[in-house]
């Protein structure tokens, strides 16, 4: 099967006969996109019409070749500034499906979430459902357990939803889908058009799938936080120039705290060298936010304190990295230019 190649998104021409077009978008994830065809294909579909769509964003790896030889039908992102805005997009505007369900490609779909998700659906005034992503491997690395903890959320109605989601298609046509013009935050900023039109997202109380993150080193995982501080600084922006409050706090707070955390050094020293009960006080206070911290998350970490305190720690490092994306988005925001896609994964 030959793959078909855009450089742009196309209107969807099909007759609509499929009920969810199952849209898969990635690059470069080899052995993980097979895995997440493989759970697409064993998921409890039943009655429901069902396709597979790839959105490759030229990979230099096996990729395409692995979709293809699985039957699944390929786009490739051709050509311009890849992002997975346009990687989405021209998926749901290719297919068919009166519904989409967004997958990435380091995703497993779990087998009962198609059917539960499509059942909520039955609310009209939903535009999106979604379920709890989890890692399929805590113990790759030190980073990858305290970041499996980041995909914990609480059931119930929500402002926004992340890359796995099922959506319907009518709600993508009326607000025109993702912004293409986003590097990141692509999800967020759409769910603000969407809640705008007054449609409702639902975060239900059911596994929906299982990601590899592959963050095995510190280098990946400071590349991942300086990706999200470019997303809070860009998301935050539109935001507050349509007069919607989402992420507005976040990124204050990471800013106010990446600087305190950046110039902690200084203000360290400086604390000693006025006086050593200053120096010693400073770093008691110090552990006492971490522990604070350490508390407050007990239940995200099911009681284990120990993982509760990497968690903490992480909450916290994590802003000196998204500290300089933020930095980054306004300094090239400011001269009017577009900053090259942050890939983490090695």
């Amino acid at each position: 099967m030959s793959p078909l190649i855009f450089g742009a998104c196309t209107t969807n021409t099909h007759a609509n006969n499929v009920d969810v077009s199952v849209v898969v978008i990635g690059r470069n994830e080899g052995p993980r996109l097979q895995r997440c065809f493989a759970s697409i294909r064993q998921a409890q579909w039943g009655v429901l019409r069902h396709d597979i769509w790839y959105v490759d964003s030229r990979s230099t790896d096996d990729s395409l070749a692995l979709a293809q030889a699985q039957g699944v039908q390929t786009l490739v992102l051709s050509e311009g500034f890849m992002c997975a805005a346009k990687a989405r997009n021209l998926g749901w505007q290719t297919a068919s499906g009166e519904f989409i369900l967004f997958l990435d490609g380091d995703t497993e779909l779990h087998p009962g979430f198609i059917n539960c998700a499509m059942k909520a659906m039955d609310n009209t005034s939903l535009c999106a459902v979604w379920g709890h992503r989890r890692e399929s491997n805590p113990g790759q690395s030190l980073y990858t357990r305290v970041l499996d903890l980041d995909w914990i959320y609480p059931p119930g109605m929500t402002p926004y939803f992340g890359g796995d989601v099922l959506v319907r298609r009518s709600a993508l046509v009326q607000v025109g889908g993702f912004d293409p013009t986003l590097n990141a935050g692509e999800e967020p900023e759409l769910c603000a058009r969407l809640r705008a039109r007054s449609w409702k997202i639902l975060h239900i109380d059911e596994p929906m799938t299982r990601h590899d993150l592959a963050v095995r080193s510190f280098k990946a995982y400071a590349r991942r936080c300086y990706r999200s501080g470019i997303a809070y600084a860009e998301v935050s922006h539109r935001m507050r120039s349509v007069g919607d409050s989402l992420w507005q706090h976040e990124a204050r707070r990471d800013m106010i705290h990446g600087l305190l955390y950046v110039t902690a050094p200084l203000l360290l020293l400086l604390a000693f060298l006025s006086h050593v009960m200053a120096g010693l006080l400073f770093c008691c206070l110090g552990a006492a936010v971490l522990l604070r911290s350490a508390w407050r998350c007990r239940d995200r970490a099911d009681g284990n304190m120990g993982l509760a305190l990497q968690y903490a720690l992480h909450s916290h490092v994590q802003k000196i990295p998204a500290f300089f994306g933020q930095l980054a988005w306004k300094r090239a925001h400011a001269r009017a230019q577009r900053l090259a896609l942050v890939d983490y994964k090695e």
